[in-house]
Order: structure tokens, then C-alpha cells, then sequence
């Protein structure tokens, strides 16, 4: 037809895992690629801003989605999620963790994702990092994704810090290296004191290259099938129905939400399921939508004395200096420094992660702080409970039922418990004592932090807890048959359709998971171009 629109690749969500793909695919200059994005392009001050994050949530920029009633947290969680070119590397709180080894050749041994162990993963986290401070073996330092040692720190951090070494921590100057325990300072994404997103590190200098088409504002509605082959994508475009074809595949890169949703809508997913809501079943996987999980998070906050607050920069001035000067305070992270550790003996590798912010920030940053402050938060890396999604309607447009069923393994409780006493304890050690004033919450004026009671604690834990951003592994690779993906991330039963982004991981990695999305594309590049794994240098 010659109104028929056609690429080779077809690319759906501009995220973490879509800019490096659009990137790497476009390369090849025969290789026609289009990417498509439901949100607008990153514009705003608040994208560069490194400390600014968190007036991005509940933005045009936000899917704001947000769970289903939590058992054990009494209430939905909100789950902010980008929707902008760069997807979440634009909003998230820039920290680069690669998660443990331990993690990859979790998804090799016990999912049989072949391929993805530590040592196969390794040369596509060095590929895309350009770190400014180390190198090899174990980083990059020429990569596209700048990765650099913050350039502003608040004295409460580096107090965090040698307090948690007075308790018993070791220090640790790279959270990436041999060994992931520790406390130190986070390494962040970006470049001297901007952040720097996938849509910096990998879009834009693709941008001139004719054979890459970028198209915003265009919400996918469901993957184009012809019998059992993905042929392209639909997508609204002002409210009104478009279809683009893709000759050689359709590429998956909306996320742990987003992609389990297309691919339902589309026909691809638990049968049963998909027949409730009146969808023609193309291929039955019933493990689209399964195995959700995240990262939860407890904080323990203290208001501070005798020191400053990270929004005292909130000012004119300090945004007059920060764009003078690329430095200051709102070129930190907010989450600047934290450490890892086991919370029991026997584990093969830390179940808990802090992050520390010199300012009041729970509840997602929401809450206006009313006092100088000082937060430390513990983030349960090894998460044994399991969720799932699934569609509310057939309609494009509706919210799916996004359930992370945080808790219901009681272990993770324990967990979350046994780091809680240790960030209060921490918090009497060294330096840091002389900064706190008394433990904060405007909601719980008996709570003490220095011995309360696990009744009490428990209920802190059901009352705070919130999405670290973490989500992953609606579409999980491997070779069960709860796989949704195989080790080339290709869909089962469906030609011409791969998903590359954190849902395919089987496990959440133990930290941050913008680095290990990024990995993701890195090495889903190679294997769509069918070239040869990268190897360590």
C-alpha cells in the first residue's frame, strides 16, 4: 500500500532501554529505525537539576501510577515512572549500582537465562560507562553514560559515613568493584553536575542520523500481529489510531508496567485472562504480568541541629549558582551516600542497601519538610515476595492492576526490621550523633529511635514504606515455563517481537536498576544485530 509506513525496527517507549537501542540499532546505517514515545521531550529545568528530581513526580512527565491496596502496608503505593524521552533515567535519583555478581549468575543457574552471567554482563556495563574516576577491569571510563563522583556532598553524608564505619561498616570506594559490602558515597549519572540521561547520553547524538525517526506524544496501543509474527505497532497520535510496520522486529521498551500491558493487550498473555476482558488469544504465556516485584523502603529521619538542609538551596541564588556554576547544592543526588550489608549470617550476598538524603524526604519527597533534617532509609535488595499485573479493561488507556504484594513473605519484614535497628544505631555512632536532634515523623511523636519496640516498629514499616523505583520482571527471561522471554529475549511463540528492559530481568539486582536496564539494551543490541558477545578487555 502506499500509504504504508515501514522501518526494520520499530521501537516502543524512549526510556533507559529504548534511547540505547535506537542508538546502537541506528549505527548500522541501512538499518531503519523509528521510536516511538508516549511522553513529551525532556525540557524543563528540573530534568538538568540534579537535586530537582522529586518535582518531577506527579508531573505531565510521570505515568503517576500507583498500586493496588497493600496488605500489609494498609493503603496503595505511589509508583511514579517516566514518561518522557529518557524515561526514568530523567526523574530517578541518578545513582549507578550494577547490582552483585551473585545476581547474574542467579539469572543464568537458577532461570536458565544463558548468557547473563556476571562475566557475560560485565562488558556491557563497561561498554556503556564512561566514569570519570575508575577504570579497568571493572569500568569503563569511554562510554556514552558519564559516570562521575558527585561534585557537591553535605557534611551530614560524610558524617553518615564515618559513623557507619564507627558501627562496624567497612568503607568502600566502589560499590562496583570486587566486592559490593560496604558504606561510601554513590557514583552518579552525571556530568559535571547536570544529570546525565539516557536521552543525553544516547538519543541526542543519534538525533542527525537520517535513518532514525523519533515520534513523542504516541501512545502504543497494542503490538500489530499477523497470525503468530509481530508486523508493527498501533499508536495514538492526537487521539487518533496509527499503524507503523516493522519488517524486521518490534521492540519492547516500556518497562515493568507498560510492556506486560502491551503485550495482553495484544493477545499475548495468561489465556484465561485475556478471554475475561474479550482479547482474541495469540499466544498463551501465563507468565506475562507474573513474578512483579521491587524494592521497598523504610525510613528512619531525624531532625538536625547545628547544620544545614539540602531545600535551605531551594533559593533564586541557588539557582542562579547552579547554572553559573554547575555546582552547589542542587548538584547533589539528594540520596548521597549509603553502603550495603547482610541483615543475617549465611546469606550469599547483601539483602540490604541504604540510602541517606541530608534532608526530610519520605513519602515519595511530598511531605513540605518543616524542620532541618536528616534521613537514612533501608532498601531490601533480596525481596522473596511476588506480585503480579494484570489489566483492568481491554482499553489502551486504563491503568493496569499493578499488585507488588510487598511483604506477604514475612522474611522481607524481618529484614526491613533487623536494617531499621542498625540505621538507628548507626545513627548514635560517631560524627553523626552530633547533628540529630530528635527522631521525625509528623505522624508519630513515641516512636524512639534509640529502642523501640517491634509492635511499634512493625507499624512504622506498614505506615512508611515506599517504592525505591525498582520494579522488575513482568516478562522475565529464561527457559521455564513461566519464562515470557528466552536468553535472546524474544518472546515465546511470537516471531519478530523482543522485550529489553527491567521487566526481563527474573530477579531484582541488589541496588539501583537504571545501570542493569541499560546493560540490558546494551547486549539486546548485539543479539538483534547477531553479532558476537562483547568480552572484557
Amino acid at each position: 500500500m502506499a500509504d504504508r509506513e515501514s522501518w526494520d525496527y520499530v521501537i516502543v517507549g524512549a526510556g533507559s532501554a529504548g534511547c540505547v537501542l535506537a542508538n546502537r540499532l541506528s549505527e548500522d546505517p541501512a538499518a531503519r529505525v523509528l521510536l516511538l514515545e508516549a511522553g513529551g521531550e525532556d525540557t524543563a529545568d528540573e530534568f538538568r537539576i540534579p537535586a530537582a528530581f522529586p518535582a518531577l513526580f506527579r508531573t505531565q512527565w510521570d505515568w503517576c501510577y500507583e498500586t493496588v491496596p497493600q496488605k500489609h502496608l494498609d493503603r496503595p503505593a505511589y509508583w511514579p515512572r517516566g514518561k518522557v524521552l529518557g524515561g526514568c533515567s530523567s526523574i530517578n535519583a541518578m545513582i549507578y549500582i550494577r547490582g552483585n555478581r551473585a545476581d547474574y549468575d542467579g539469572w543464568r543457574d537458577a532461570h536458565g537465562a544463558t548468557g547473563w552471567g556476571f562475566a557475560d554482563v560485565l562488558p556491557y556495563f563497561a561498554r556503556a560507562e564512561g566514569n570519570t574516576r575508575l577504570g579497568e577491569p571493572l569500568h569503563g571510563t569511554s562510554g556514552p553514560l558519564r559516570v562521575e563522583d558527585r561534585v557537591f556532598t553535605h557534611e551530614l553524608s560524610h558524617a553518615w559515613v564515618e559513623s557507619a564505619g564507627a558501627w562496624g561498616m567497612k568503607r568502600t570506594e566502589d560499590f562496583n568493584g570486587e566486592s559490593q559490602e560496604g558504606a561510601g558515597y554513590y557514583q552518579v549519572t552525571c556530568r559535571n553536575g547536570r544529570r546525565w540521561s539516557t536521552a543525553d547520553a544516547y538519543l541526542r547524538p543519534a538525533l542527525d542520523r537520517p535513518n532514525l525517526t523519533v515520534r513523542t506524544r504516541a501512545q502504543a496501543t497494542r503490538v500489530v500481529l499477523r497470525g503468530t509474527r509481530a508486523d508493527g505497532v498501533s499508536y495514538l497520535d492526537a487521539g487518533e489510531e496509527r499503524t507503523v510496520h516493522a519488517d524486521a522486529e518490534v521492540l519492547l521498551c516500556g518497562g515493568a508496567i507498560n510492556s506486560p500491558q502491551l503485550l495482553m493487550l495484544s493477545g499475548i498473555g495468561p489465556a484465561e485472562h485475556l478471554r475475561e476482558h474479550g482479547i482474541d488469544v495469540v499466544a498463551h504465556l501465563p507468565g506475562v504480568g507474573d513474578n512483579l516485584h521491587d524494592h521497598p523502603a523504610a525510613p528512619v529521619i531525624w531532625s538536625t541541629r547545628d547544620t544545614s538542609d539540602l531545600v535551605d538551596s531551594a533559593t533564586p541564588f541557588g539557582m542562579l549558582r547552579w547554572k553559573a556554576t554547575r555546582r552547589g547544592p542542587l548538584a547533589s543526588n539528594v540520596g548521597e551516600a549509603g553502603g550495603f550489608l547482610s541483615t543475617r549470617d549465611g546469606l550469599p550476598a547483601p539483602d540490604m542497601q541504604f540510602h541517606v538524603a541530608p534532608t526530610l524526604f519520605y513519602d515519595n519527597g511530598f511531605r513540605e519538610p518543616s524542620v532541618p533534617g536528616f534521613t537514612s532509609a533501608t532498601t531490601l535488595v533480596d525481596v522473596a515476595s511476588r506480585g503480579r499485573l494484570r489489566l483492568r479493561s481491554a482499553h489502551p488507556l486504563w491503568r493496569p492492576e499493578i499488585d507488588p504484594a510487598y511483604y506477604t513473605d514475612p522474611v522481607d519484614l524481618d529484614a526491613t526490621l533487623a536494617g531499621l535497628r542498625m540505621l538507628m544505631e548507626i545513627g548514635r555512632s560517631g560524627p553523626l550523633a552530633r547533628y540529630l536532634d530528635r527522631p521525625f515523623l509528623p505522624d508519630r511523636t513515641d516512636l524512639d529511635w534509640s529502642d523501640p519496640d517491634s509492635e511499634a516498629l512493625t507499624e512504622h514499616v506498614r505506615r512508611h514504606t515506599q517504592t525505591l523505583y525498582h520494579p522488575v520482571g513482568t516478562c522475565a527471561m529464561g527457559s521455564g515455563e513461566q519464562a515470557v522471554v528466552d536468553p535472546d529475549l524474544r518472546v515465546r511463540g511470537v516471531e519478530g517481537l523482543r522485550v529489553v528492559d527491567a521487566s526481563v530481568m527474573p530477579v531484582v539486582p541488589r541496588g539501583n536498576t537504571n545501570a542493569p536496564t541499560i546493560m540490558v539494551a546494551e547486549k539486546a543490541a548485539d543479539l538483534i544485530r547477531g553479532r558476537a558477545p562483547a568480552k572484557t578487555a
